[in-house]
Parts: C-alpha cells; structure tokens; sequence
C-alpha cells in the first residue's frame, strides 16, 4: 500500500460554477474557498500531511483586473479574519509563488500568516500564489549558477525541504499541467475530473486515495 504524503490540487472551474449558477464568476470563486476549507479539514482527519492549492498562476494576471482584484480581496480576507481558526487547527502555511509582484495588502498578510503558523505541524497548505512552473524552474537554474557545489536542483525550488506531489486533483474537465509543478510532478498520480471545483467534496477526496493506495508505482522499474 502506498504511503500518502502530499497531494496537490489544480482547482479549475470556480468561475463556470458561478455562471452555471446565473450568479457570476466571482461568486463561484466565493463557494472554491469554502470547498478549500473542507478539504483541508478532511485531510486533517485523513491524516495527510502536506497539500499544495494552485491559487493563482503568474498567467492569470490576463484575466480582467476586476476579477483579479477579487481573488486577492477573498484571500486577504480570509486570513484576516480567519487567522486564529487556522492557527487553532495547526495548519502551517506556505506560499510557494513571486510574492514581490502582490499587492503590499496582501504580500503584508500572507507574511503575518506565514510567521503565525510557522511552528503548526497537524498539516502543512501550500498556497501556490502568482505562481508559474516554468519561472520557478528558470529562477532555480540563475541560483544554481551563483554557487559552486550543485547537488540537487530541488532545493533551488519554492518546494524545498517538501516531498514532490503524490497526487496531483485537477477539476474542471481539462487534462492538462497549465505550467503547474512541472518538476515536481515527475512521477506524480493525476486524476482530472469533470467536476467543477466547488462541487469536489470529502467523498471525492476519499476516493481518489483509497485508490492511489492500490496503485502499482515502479518509478521506472519493473
């Protein structure tokens, strides 16, 4: 049976939710924050100790500024009201992304955050924020360069210290990367569902592992 450490999530579908719903792409990113926060809870009593939520790709600055600006505005909040629920449950966080490039209301919380839950070990969430896999593996490359003994590239990586994705969840029905962990998910389980992310549930997540347990990896041996 395999050893569960890390799991991953691409949650794709937040803004067709909203207007499936006739209520707007800002309102289904709204319901993804709560789908966030009960999957959270449940890996906490699956025991699973490191998830890692694609939040915002340094691709998404595209959008409309609006829509971007209301991303940022539900994360702020969050934390800033939420701070002492997340400490209490001993949730560490970390933000794996180019933090320099967020707004300073943002970058400031995301740091209190940060320091606030530094020493929590229930579970380690990995909020992958302006983001971008191919600009994390080129930002390693310029580091490697500057130093003289180069051992393993994965410690040159946002990831440091973490162990690479088990499982990578993407929803919203593409099968698809988009510049996600490209390094880090080598050898990686991927499940892509046509579920959008806010209906993903517990029972999804359950699923999904009890099968992963059962899967035969060689790693690229026999």
């Amino acid at each position: 049976m395999n050893k569960l450490s890390h799991i991953a999530f691409i949650m794709d579908g937040n803004g067709r939710w909203g207007k499936k719903k006739k209520k707007g792409r800002n309102y289904g990113h709204l319901k993804g924050v709560e789908t966030v926060k009960k999957i959270v809870k449940s890996s906490i009593n699956y025991k699973i100790p490191i998830l890692t939520f694609y939040v915002f790709s340094s691709e998404n600055w595209k959008r409309p500024k609006s829509e971007i600006s209301f991303l940022f505005k539900i994360i702020k909040n969050y934390f800033d009201k939420e701070i002492s629920h997340v400490i209490s449950q001993g949730i560490k966080i970390n933000i794996l992304g180019e933090m320099s490039k967020l707004p300073q209301d943002l970058k400031r919380i995301l740091t209190k955050t940060i320091v606030l839950t530094k020493s929590n070990k229930k579970i380690i969430v990995n909020l992958a924020i302006n983001y971008g896999s191919r600009d994390e593996i080129i930002m390693a490359t310029k580091k490697i360069s500057n130093h003289k003994k180069f051992k393993n590239f994965s410690n040159y990586l946002y990831t440091l210290n973490l162990p690479d994705p088990d499982i990578l969840i993407r929803t919203g029905g593409h099968k698809r990367l988009s510049n996600f962990m490209l390094w880090q998910c080598a050898y990686t389980e991927l499940f892509f569902l046509k579920k959008l992310w806010p209906d993903f549930n517990a029972n999804d997540l359950k699923k999904i592992t009890e099968k992963f347990k059962k899967i035969k990896r060689n790693f690229g041996g026999i």
